[in-house]
């Protein structure tokens, strides 16, 4: 079983930064994909970032050149930079890796609980 866990979410005003960790732990051979997606109220859930594990990364306009994702692939980490945070980046966020297990050799896609980020205008 692989387990992500997330860290770093609180309540910001808007113009601010705030980082978000994940962290994935359990029986894991490698990941492929890390990313981070969130779902306002009401909303769908969408695609924030995300990154390869060669490091390449995609990011949703509405993010782009505010937020910055990075791994670490010894720590099976990944992270979420976000400045310049806009009361519509309100949202649950969550973390997400595609990893390929250690005991089955099978590809599975794994998420985060969601940590909220409140944004204040």
């Amino acid at each position: 079983q692989v387990q992500l866990v997330e860290s770093g979410g609180g309540l910001v005003q808007a113009g601010g930064s705030l980082r978000l960790s994940c962290a994935a732990s359990g029986r894991i051979f490698s990941i492929n994909a890390m990313g981070w997606y969130r779902q306002a109220p009401g909303k769908q859930r969408g695609l924030v970032a995300s990154i390869g594990s060669g490091g390449g990364t995609n990011y949703a306009d509405s993010v782009k050149g505010r937020f910055t994702i990075s791994r670490d692939n010894a720590k099976n980490t990944v992270s979420l930079q976000m400045n310049s945070l806009k009361p519509e980046d309100t949202a649950v966020y969550y973390c997400n890796a595609v990893v390929i297990s250690a005991s089955t050799g099978y590809t599975g896609d794994y998420w985060g609980q969601g940590t909220q980020v409140p944004v204040s205008s």
